[in-house]
């Protein structure tokens, strides 16, 4: 079996969120071993408390970054091995009936692991260089300077045992997603497919059938539309409400990073929705639906969920700063109060709203160039 450029290349959004985590784990966790040697040497009450602060703080950032983006990487991987297999599922019956079995097959598949090894040494590269500016950024009143030291440590932990890791992950997914019968395979089916009854009463428009079959047939890509509206209402605002908190250069990181992660989020999510549905949407446009029918038939479910990833995100960050400053620096001196910013809030909604305008117009520009042409000559 082999994996093309092409099919690689789809993994891009595993290697950024990878570089997002990565990236912030290198620079907060050098940072948090490169200060410990200083604890014994602090003898004046403020300057431990601020150690005390920026230690925690070093704690905390890479926890929660490594964590949630580590899950979200995850769920990644797996809906694009899903993606592969269903769309190589008559490939992958022939090779079966061939005599291959499910363990040598799913074998194969830790090539996908190379998405995540890239993401990480990118990252890696990425936040020890930047620690030289981080480490100015969490300056520690007190102390003169703050030595920057390479750990091979971390080299291994945060860039070579997470490839390894997804990669058995990939090889583990593969192996029980190939766990059905071989002519179901070479019928290009890979999970069999139950007949719902048909309800009774009053039936559903058609462009209303198509949009809750467009959301129900593909869930995953419902959680993706959220997760990259969460992305952009949380580290926005996060980094625009910080800057009482920590470093403006912090701030703006948070900030770049979870713009980063919701367009990569967002053009896999909608790029892959457009795509499954390329045969569905060129056939409405023969039977005369409009552009805006189509648009809204296959676009239009997520909306919903875009503004309540938005919600969520929102409430995530505030949640999130609480928790820092009443519970992990409670015990921290001179921590300045948070409160809710109402005002970065209706300004990250305002861009929020015209970047989504702005992504669904250009969804919607992609839509009308497909034509019932493509579809005849691709069968």
């Amino acid at each position: 079996m082999v994996i093309s450029l092409k099919d690689s290349l789809k993994l891009i959004g595993v290697s950024v969120v990878c570089v997002c985590a990565v990236f912030v784990c290198t620079f907060m966790l050098s940072f948090y071993i490169d200060i410990l040697p200083l604890e014994d040497t602090i003898t004046d009450e403020y300057t431990r408390v601020l150690y005390d602060a920026q230690k925690a703080t070093a704690q905390v950032c890479a926890v929660i970054t490594g964590g949630v983006l580590g899950i979200i990487a995850v769920v990644m991987l797996i809906f694009y091995i899903k993606l592969y297999i269903d769309s190589h599922a008559k490939q992958l019956g022939i090779i079966k009936a061939t005599g291959y079995s499910n363990i040598r097959i799913a074998a194969k598949f830790w090539v996908f692991g190379l998405s995540v090894f890239i993401g990480c040494a990118l990252g890696f590269i990425g936040g020890y260089a930047s620690t030289p500016i981080i480490y100015e950024g969490l300056r520690i009143e007190g102390i003169s300077e703050i030595a920057v030291h390479f750990h091979v440590e971390l080299l291994f932990g945060l860039v070579f045992a997470p490839a390894v890791i997804f990669s058995c992950i990939a090889c583990g997914y593969a192996y029980f997603a190939l766990r059905c019968p071989v002519m179901q395979l070479m019928r290009g089916k890979t999970a069999k497919i139950k007949d719902k009854p048909q309800k009774t009463g009053k039936d559903k428009s058609f462009l209303k059938e198509m949009c809750l079959k467009t959301i129900f047939s593909k869930k995953s890509i419902v959680f993706f539309v959220a997760f990259a509206c969460f992305c952009f209402g949380s580290m926005m605002q996060m980094g625009l409400s910080m800057e009482n908190l920590t470093s403006a250069t912090m701030g703006y990181m948070i900030l770049i990073i979870g713009v980063v992660l919701a367009v990569v989020t967002m053009f896999m999510a909608v790029t892959t929705l457009i795509n499954s549905n390329f045969k569905n949407i060129s056939i409405m446009k023969a039977c005369g639906y409009s552009l805006k029918d189509c648009a809204l038939a296959v676009l239009g479910g997520y909306v919903p969920f875009a503004l309540l990833g938005f919600g969520l995100g929102t409430a995530y960050q505030f949640g999130l700063l609480q928790i820092m400053i009443n519970i992990v620096f409670a015990d921290v001196g001179e921590v300045p109060e948070y409160t809710f910013n109402v005002p970065v809030f209706f300004l990250t909604l305002g861009i929020f709203i015209v970047c989504y305008a702005v992504v669904m117009a250009y969804y919607t520009l992609r839509i009308n160039r497909i034509s019932v042409k493509e579809v005849m000559l691709e069968n």
